[in-house]
């Protein structure tokens, strides 16, 4: 696994819209408060054309035009890259991603999560390169910032490897319109839940090799010319796969197609264990079937540690994941701390 540099002080940062750009309220205002504070602390910044744009469908701007900036920005003079936000059709802009020449330059970290999973997930299993799952742009708008906030950026840094999630989740946000730099409304406590396999147990440890992101957008990958995960896992046998998964816009059943299709396409034959987060839409119970049978009816028959209801995702905070590192993660009383070795 190839992991770039991190961020030094008064480091160049670099921002990108291969998903949405930040042309509307709350996220542009979110967007140019995020660049105060990244000047603030000493940082020069980089914007690719496209973090205004709202030309494209789904994306910011056509996928050429989004792939061509993504060019620009690996090439480029910016030390790390953090994107503008998540969308809906990143994967039109894939076919003008050239995976070789990533694959050959110099790594560079790129930060996304959700429609940047089809490059964070790409970077690691074609490239061989780690990526980090972790806040938009927009989100170090926000004021104050919430400690996951402040873990990302310490990530992006190398100052932090080991994560131990956070008390509270924000179930409704209070950001819109016209309170766009309002923090996380974390009102909920946390409830982890933990299978061996289909039984609910008290205690878990895992480790292997994490890769993952969004649910909705790994099953779109499967079997595309870009499906190389099989190959990526054979490589990391001997340490097997650690998958962190999350849903947007899934519900319980689309969960369960998700994971049925990827497990049958043998994405999961080398696995160690899950890290699932919280469903995006709540996880609504749909005739008899709720969040938790939604994964263990499939994922529960390999017999593998299942932790569920994590810092993962789109319900906030999140967990800034390094993708590609090697995990190592022990949960139990509620606690829970994930170890991310650079190996």
């Amino acid at each position: 696994m190839r992991y770039p540099e991190f961020l030094k002080d008064g480091g160049t940062i670099g921002f990108v819209a291969p998903s949405f750009g930040c042309a509307t309220e709350p996220y542009r205002t979110g967007f140019d408060h995020a660049l105060t504070r990244f000047r603030e602390l000493g940082y020069h910044v980089l914007l690719g054309e496209n973090c205004y744009a709202a030309k494209g469908i789904g994306i910011s701007n056509t996928p050429r035009a989004c792939g061509q900036e993504l060019k620009g920005a690996f090439e480029g003079e910016a030390d790390v890259l953090i994107s503008c936000g998540g969308g809906e059709l990143m994967c039109e802009v894939l076919d003008y991603v050239d995976f070789e020449a990533l694959k050959a330059g110099k790594p560079k970290w790129y930060m996304g999560y959700s429609d940047n999973t089809n490059l964070t997930f790409l970077l690691n299993i074609i490239c061989d390169t780690a990526a980090i799952y972790g806040p938009c742009a927009a989100s170090f708008g926000m004021e104050p910032w919430h400690s996951s906030i402040s873990d990302a950026l310490a990530v992006l840094r190398g100052e932090r490897q080991t994560l131990k999630g956070y008390d509270r989740w924000e179930k409704e946000s209070g950001k819109d319109e016209e309170h766009p730099l309002e923090p996380y409304y974390v009102t909920e406590p946390r409830v982890i839940r933990l299978y061996r396999g289909m039984e609910q147990v008290k205690e878990l440890a895992a480790s292997g090799r994490m890769i993952g992101g969004c649910l909705d957008c790994l099953e779109n990958l499967v079997g595309t010319k870009f499906d190389r995960v099989r190959e990526f896992a054979g490589s990391y046998e001997k340490e097997g796969i650690l998958w962190f998964l999350e849903s947007c816009d899934l519900n319980v059943f689309g969960v369960r197609r998700a994971l049925w299709h990827m497990r049958q396409a043998g994405w999961f034959e080398n696995a160690r264990g899950f890290l699932i987060g919280r469903p995006g839409c709540m996880g609504q119970e749909m005739m008899g079937l709720d969040q938790y049978s939604a994964v263990t009816g499939v994922l529960g028959e390999l017999g593998v540690p299942i932790l569920m209801d994590l810092d993962i995702g789109h319900l906030p905070p999140q967990m800034p994941l390094i993708s590609g590192a090697f995990g190592e993660v022990y949960a139990a009383n509620q606690d829970l701390t994930l170890n991310m070795k650079l190996v």
